[in-house]
């Protein structure tokens, strides 16, 4: 079933980790395996920022040995980085496997992802300029807490409590997902695509990568190549309701865009509240009424819509 969510703040900053994981949490019955999250905060000149992490949490249970895994594995992250030529200016642990780091690094983006990635046992979740992406099992309030994400302050952003269908209960697939190693585009989706492998594999005959066997990371990485073909995300976007089968409602977010699209059957439903101050999306309108301390109006998107919202 899954639930999905996102807020935008034109113009401004707001708590946007707070606010999502209150929306996030109000859908919990919709998702109880895993909760994600995509934040936008405010870029930093001359730098990125990177979350990645080297081990599944349950692996933590495999005894002494996963430890020793892990301390090696950050040891050899911290190498290829310096001889890619980037230069770590904070590192944090943020759990015992999952890592925050602020770097410098001006070379070709996708070599720098693909020699990390090559690391045996870690996933880079994200790598941008402002997008930070988070997820991990348990329930919305349980992750945001583990992440300290509860006062994260930024300009937008996604995410997603999912119930596993067709794939693992691993932090892998668990949405939301980083259209790799593109900065800063990341997705969340409801439903299901029909046509995932005929895509998926017209992508990687472009040169494109993927990171799991999910279809919702298609849908990431379809917008991104057409982004980088110099596509609108709004054309894109148009262009993916075309082209991409099945039932779905997704939300996109770029560095300065949140983007919202249904499929022409609408099968899955989002509700809208929009205001000058901020919008917000969810799945069901008591997501969006969490974080509002008085009465509203909300509507409801119609089949094929395609909408974008700028900071």
């Amino acid at each position: 079933m899954c639930g999905i969510a996102g807020i935008i703040h034109p113009g401004k900053t707001g708590n946007v980790g707070g606010e999502l994981t209150s929306m996030l949490q109000a859908l919990r019955h919709r998702g109880p395996d895993s909760s994600g999250f995509a934040v936008y905060g405010t870029p930093k000149q001359g730098e990125l920022v990177m979350r990645l992490k080297v081990a599944e949490r349950e692996d933590l249970s495999t005894g002494f040995d996963i430890f020793r895994q892990i301390e090696e594995r950050r040891a050899e992250v911290d190498r290829r980085i310096a001889s890619m030529g980037g230069k770590i200016v904070a590192a944090e642990e943020v759990t015992e496997y999952a890592f925050r780091y602020r770097l410098s690094f001006d070379g070709d983006l996708r070599r720098f992802a693909d020699y990390l990635e090559d690391i045996e046992g870690v996933e880079l979740l994200s790598l941008g300029d402002g997008l930070e992406l988070i997820k991990d099992l348990g329930e919305a309030s349980e992750v945001a807490h583990r992440y300290k994400l509860e006062g994260f302050a930024g300009t937008h952003a996604i995410g997603h409590t999912r119930m596993a269908t067709e794939s693992d209960v691993d932090i892998r697939s668990a949405h939301p997902y980083w259209a790799y190693p593109f900065r800063d585009i990341s997705l969340v989706h409801n439903g299901q695509l029909t046509n995932y492998w005929t895509g998926r594999r017209e992508l990687e005959r472009r040169g494109h990568r993927f990171l799991s066997n999910c279809d919702s990371e298609l849908i990431a990485v379809y917008l991104a190549d057409r982004l980088n073909r110099g596509y609108s995300l709004e054309d894109a976007m148009r262009a993916s309701v075309e082209e991409l089968d099945g039932v779905f409602t997704y939300l996109v977010a770029t560095s300065d865009s949140l983007g919202l699209a249904k499929d022409v059957m609408a099968a899955k439903p989002v509700v809208l509240y929009e205001s000058d101050e901020v919008i917000a999306l969810a799945s069901e309108e008591v997501a969006i009424r969490s974080i509002f301390p008085y009465e509203i109006d909300t509507t409801d998107p119609y089949e094929g819509e395609v909408r974008v919202w700028h900071i």
